[in-house]
């Protein structure tokens, strides 16, 4: 997402808790298009060095909560140090992210035009799978704080977006692959996987025009339509689909968890 901002013309800082990674990303989006990006390192878990981090970077119009981890595992079996780990990382962390920019990002509307706030949540945010219990409740916490932040925002000129990516290639899903219980394999595997660069335009695209709901790919739509509920949704031609789906979908979900 940094690479694909920065090749846009945008002014980009990146924050992740290895400096060696964030050098890394540093030179090779020099590299790629000319431009340099800013780093800092700090950990979400820590809202006064993300506070500090967020404050040196300066005004902010685009923030987004991409900070994520996944143990794969059933509850039984799972230990609660590995579940605290991720509400904290992924739940927390966003509120941290969050509660450090906002202010100034209030601040900077009516001079910068309008912001957006992304949180980068997954398709296991939209519906419970089997073996991310403690994950899909870090998941689903964002759509709760998603939709409430939304209405305390909208007022300042800021938009909040859900993007809901299947699984994405990364180091990190390799890694994952090695401990998820079988069924979980099978299930994740029904949607496919995608690649970072197509996840990234997609919430890219996503953020621009505004949306509440960014799905990834076409299982992601019909989760979006199916999961709409009390939602925002800015598109009438969307909000018309949705309506007449309702029963639709509804008919499938009650399939799917049959199956």
């Amino acid at each position: 997402m940094a690479h694909q901002a920065a090749s846009q013309g945008a002014r980009v800082s990146i924050l992740a808790r290895g400096r060696d990674k964030l050098e890394e990303a540093q030179r090779e989006i020099r590299l790629a298009t000319g431009i340099d990006v800013a780093i800092f390192s700090a950990d979400a878990r820590d809202f006064e060095a993300v506070k500090a981090a967020v404050e040196e970077a300066g005004p902010i119009d685009v923030l987004v909560c991409n900070q994520g981890v996944f143990v794969p595992s059933e509850l039984e079996k799972q230990e609660m140090e590995e579940v605290k780990f991720m509400i904290d990382v992924n739940l927390i962390g966003t509120f941290h992210l969050v509660k450090a920019a906002l202010d100034g990002m209030k601040k900077n509307r009516r001079e910068r035009g309008p912001g957006s706030i992304a949180f980068m949540s997954s398709q296991a945010g939209q519906v419970g799978i089997y073996g991310y219990t403690a994950y899909s409740a870090s998941k689903f916490g964002l759509r709760g704080m998603a939709e409430s932040l939304q209405q305390e925002v909208i007022a300042d000129n800021i938009h909040v977006s859900l993007i809901f990516p299947p699984d994405t290639e990364t180091p990190g899903l390799a890694e994952e692959e090695k401990k998820k219980p079988q069924l979980t394999s099978i299930i994740a595997a029904s949607s496919g996987a995608m690649k970072a660069d197509e996840v990234a335009k997609k919430a890219f695209d996503g953020i621009k025009s505004g949306s509440f709901f960014v799905p990834c790919n076409f299982e992601g739509i019909l989760l979006a339509i199916a999961t709409a509920g009390l939602s925002p949704q800015r598109s009438l031609r969307m909000a018309f689909v949705e309506v007449i789906a309702a029963g639709i979908t509804r008919i499938a979900a009650l399939y799917f968890q049959w199956s």
